[in-house]
């Protein structure tokens, strides 16, 4: 009984010692916002350097079968769309894929983007950095 018990407790111990710093590193989470209705943009490439943790995670997935997982989100001519992304970032920069396969830089204010004039199936990649980090996320929509 006695060595279950100092077994418990050398787990409890060591487990407690994770090497970690204060709190936990998490990956921030980016939202796309329409209508007032939120969703979860679908993350890749994921990078970040915070003391003593260093997490990097490489997808090797391309830009269309991130869009797969992702629900399309139905949406009209002109709409404007909101971003929420946690931890503040510095810098951001959105590029649109058109149905014929053509890329187009996205202009941003204020975390706001105008849906095309033209109807049709768009992917959207925002490449987003911290000063300890980066990730993309990606998201589709239907213009009707």
């Amino acid at each position: 009984m006695k060595k279950i018990i100092l077994s418990i407790l050398i787990i409890t111990l060591l487990s407690g010692c994770n090497g970690f710093p204060n709190g936990t590193v998490s990956q921030p989470e980016g939202k796309v916002i329409v209508n007032g209705e939120q969703y979860t943009m679908i993350s890749s490439n994921f990078e970040w350097d915070e003391g003593d943790v260093k997490i990097t995670e490489m997808r090797s997935r391309d830009l269309n079968e991130l869009a797969d997982d992702f629900e399309t989100i139905d949406v009209e001519k002109k709409d404007i769309l909101n971003f929420e992304i946690e931890k503040n970032p510095s810098f951001i920069t959105i590029t649109k894929q058109n149905e014929d396969g053509t890329i187009d830089n996205v202009e941003m204010n204020d975390y706001k983007i105008t849906m095309p004039s033209k109807e049709g199936y768009y992917i959207y990649e925002l490449k987003v950095t911290w000063g300890k980090g980066k990730e993309i996320f990606v998201f589709d929509v239907n213009v009707k």
